[in-house]
């Protein structure tokens, strides 16, 4: 297996010329032939027998979320008991990886998660911004952490890396990073957000894409769900690509997270595809693929209900949009 010091990937000390050397000499992006192969995957027809199995592993890979201003402990408290029980109706349905949350509601959702194996993440750096000095940002990682955080979801400076200061990001992930050591020596999972609809183009989103790799971030993802471009199949496609070719140089594997604008089954199931033909079945699970979701676990349920009973029931499955 090759060296996995940054050092050794970079090919140098690591300074803000060497990174900006190494992130220029990737490839650049065929934006006509990345959009054309998405579009093409997106037209995909699946067969009822994976349309369940693809349904349920959606539900599996769900990051269920709220993060409102107007979150309160009732409101996240409610989420989590859907996450308990998606679908009173069948108790074989099964429950979301996590539910995303501000830190400050990290220990309501863990007190009513209790022993389940539901995560909790907490968003932290300032987000969605990202506009605030390093203390704050670690402090609000390492209080996220405190409180029981399993997952934590921060944002990059895109600031920083849009005016080329490719080390500073660096730095910041791999501080962030060091703020999500538990008190045992254990690490809460560090989701790394590109906020892909403000990098502007295709080439950035795999510099920071390779960037946050080589930091130690354990996914990509692409947005935060607060701007106007979230995540899109093509943007998700070339995250893929990039996490399947770093696992190929590296042996590390990293994983994925679309969220923003991802709400029916139909949508789900398009990703799937994509994940399975782009990085292939290894991705296909919760360990290394997620999405970041409120309203999307409502249609899945919906769909699953139709496939296996032939009927749609109601809307009303999840509280929180």
């Amino acid at each position: 297996m090759p060296n996995l010091e940054p050092e050794a990937l970079v090919g140098s000390r690591i300074t803000n010329q060497s990174l900006k050397r190494w992130l220029y000499s990737l490839p650049g992006v065929d934006k006509v032939g990345l959009e054309a192969r998405a579009a093409s995957l997106a037209t995909r027809s699946i067969k009822t027998s994976s349309k369940a199995w693809a349904l349920d592993m959606a539900i599996k890979m769900m990051d269920l979320t709220t993060l409102e201003g107007s979150d309160t402990p009732q409101r996240v408290k409610s989420l989590a008991l859907k996450a308990l029980t998606p679908d009173p109706t069948d108790l074989s349905c099964p429950s979301p990886a996590a539910i995303c949350v501000y830190g400050d509601m990290v220990a309501h959702v863990k007190k009513a998660l209790g022993n389940s194996k539901i995560h909790v993440a907490a968003v932290a750096t300032a987000f969605p911004s990202g506009r605030a000095s390093m203390p704050v940002k670690l402090l609000d990682t390492k209080d996220a952490v405190k409180a029981g955080a399993d997952e934590i979801d921060m944002v990059i400076d895109r600031g920083a890396f849009l005016a080329g200061n490719y080390l500073e990001v660096y730095k910041q992930i791999q501080a962030i990073k060091e703020a999500c050591k538990r008190v045992d020596g254990s690490y809460a999972h560090l989701k790394v957000i590109l906020e892909t609809g403000e990098l502007q183009t295709y080439d950035n989103i795999r510099r920071a894409s390779y960037l946050a790799m080589l930091a130690g971030g354990d996914f990509i993802k692409t947005s935060t769900g607060k701007v106007t471009v979230n995540a899109t199949l093509p943007i998700t496609l070339l995250m893929l690509q990039a996490v399947r070719d770093w696992h190929d140089q590296t042996g590390v594997l990293i994983g994925v997270k679309p969220a923003g604008g991802i709400k029916t089954a139909k949508d789900a199931i398009k990703y799937l595809v994509v994940v399975k033909e782009v990085a292939g079945e290894t991705w296909l699970t919760p360990d290394l693929f997620r999405f970041g979701a409120s309203s999307l676990l409502n249609d899945v349920l919906m769909q699953r209900q139709k496939l296996k009973t032939g009927n749609y029931s109601g809307p009303d499955y999840v509280t929180v949009d």
